[in-house]
């Protein structure tokens, strides 16, 4: 079970939980407020792994560049759950995270200059039909 295709499908399937679990939690809740709980949980539970499986010792090997773009990879953690909850409590999650899993396009798009991985035929034909899936299930009733 160490390969990218399962962790990547059990990605999937919590993804799909938390939009579930997030719409029913964030119904009568402030969704700035239900993002700061659920953070909090994620934390915990991060560090609680980390700890427990010995991951804590390599803080210290830490450089300066990995620490910044980790830093700043959770500012943009931050944004999107605040983002997303804020659009959960005030559409339905069939709706919203459809339009959330557009962020597969745009990963698609910025890999190719900022990282150097390739756009080939299969992976704009993927992005354009993810993007229209996306499309069809937003605005479907």
């Amino acid at each position: 079970m160490n390969n990218w295709v399962t962790w990547s499908l059990l990605s999937a399937l919590f993804a799909a939980a938390t939009a579930i679990l997030a719409k029913i939690g964030v119904a009568h809740v402030d969704p700035n407020l239900a993002t700061a709980v659920r953070t909090t949980v994620v934390l915990a539970m991060a560090w609680a792994i980390a700890l427990g499986l010995g991951s804590h010792r390599g803080l210290a090997t830490l450089d300066r560049r990995s620490l910044w773009f980790l830093a700043a990879s959770g500012v943009a953690t931050g944004l999107s759950w605040l983002c997303y909850f804020r659009a959960l409590s005030l559409g339905p999650a069939s709706r919203v995270a459809p339009i959330d899993k557009l962020s597969v396009v745009f990963v698609i798009l910025l890999a190719w200059p900022l990282l150097g991985e390739s756009l080939s035929v299969g992976k704009a034909v993927g992005g354009v039909l993810i993007a229209a899936g996306a499309i069809v299930l937003a605005v479907a009733k």
